[in-house]
């Protein structure tokens, strides 16, 4: 099969249908095979009943585990030589696919969509440019719009990836690391017409933290030690400054240690810089065997998988 399409969905039984229509359409002028993954994150309402009217497949998950995990399970049942994905709330069109799929012949691994023109709210796009100028300062994805779930992938980019948390936000970042070229051509993007968005204020937060861990594992993940080691090199260096100056302090002016602030923030930063190093150490053993260990058990549970009737 040539191409797998992954739709990730929560609550949007009224979008399924003309999603799966426009996406039907396109796919159909394209040469070669495919298949629509419609990933059921929990819905509450009747999205699953909507796509079980299609000849899509449905995978449906135990839970609503997010955005991030759906996505993991659509790349890992996919059968396609190429991966395109994109959200299922109609805000993504349908129609920039066939432009993608140009460009990704160019020479790419991945391209990306840039929602140059957002339909969004005002306080959802200030979040996103704030959100690109730490992206740029911290991993440097070299793309616009990490949000935009409308992408093309070569099939071995994604098929050992590990999502969770709003990691989808940082694919492309994480494909990066991983030597996949990488191009971004601008997509349209339109108003939701129906249901509600599902991003909020704390799922900005947990993207924060997801952004600083994979700053972490791009510079540190093979040798976290060179991170904690150097703050560690730091703390105590600065903490045996400290003592030095209590002491020189004690000695020529007779003050008293245990009334010298210099005394207690040095002992304590030599503390804490002992036990960074030794955090470094036993980071860097846990990662050499995690990179040893199999069978891990799964992060998340599929409820049902109900293959496509073209199949």
């Amino acid at each position: 099969m040539k191409y797998s399409v992954i739709i990730p969905v929560f609550d949007e039984e009224r979008n399924i249908r003309p999603l799966y229509e426009q996406i039907k359409e396109v796919m159909d002028s394209l040469k070669g095979k495919y298949e629509i993954i419609f990933v059921d994150d929990g819905s509450k309402d009747r999205t699953k009943e909507e796509i079980l009217k299609t000849d899509a497949t449905l995978i449906e998950l135990q839970k609503n585990y997010g955005q991030s995990v759906a996505l993991d399970a659509g790349f890992r049942y996919a059968k396609g030589n190429i991966i395109i994905t994109m959200d299922g709330d109609l805000q993504n069109d349908p129609k920039d696919i066939p432009r993608l799929l140009n460009k990704l012949n160019q020479g790419y691994d991945v391209v990306a969509g840039w929602r140059y023109k957002r339909k969004d709210p005002l306080w959802m796009r200030f979040i996103s440019r704030s959100a690109r100028i730490l992206r740029n300062k911290l991993i440097k994805d070299g793309v616009h719009d990490s949000g935009c779930t409308l992408r093309v992938y070569r099939r071995e980019f994604v098929e050992n990836l590990e999502l969770w948390g709003e990691m989808h936000r940082y694919i492309v970042a994480l494909l990066k690391i991983r030597g996949a070229r990488i191009a971004e051509i601008k997509v349209n993007h339109r108003a939701r017409t129906s249901g509600r968005s599902k991003y909020n204020w704390k799922k900005s937060i947990k993207g924060f933290i997801d952004l600083i861990y994979i700053w972490f594992i791009e510079k540190y993940l093979q040798r976290p030690l060179h991170l904690f080691g150097a703050l560690g090199l730091g703390s105590f260096l600065l903490g045996v400054l400290a003592l030095g100056y209590s002491l020189w302090s004690k000695i020529f002016h007779s003050v008293d240690l245990t009334n010298s602030g210099f005394f207690v923030v040095g002992f304590f930063l030599i503390i804490t810089g002992i036990i960074l190093f030794s955090s470094g150490i036993i980071l860097d053993i846990l990662i050499r065997t995690y990179h040893n260990t199999s069978k891990l058990q799964p992060r998340y549970r599929i409820k049902s998988i109900r293959s496509s009737k073209k199949a």
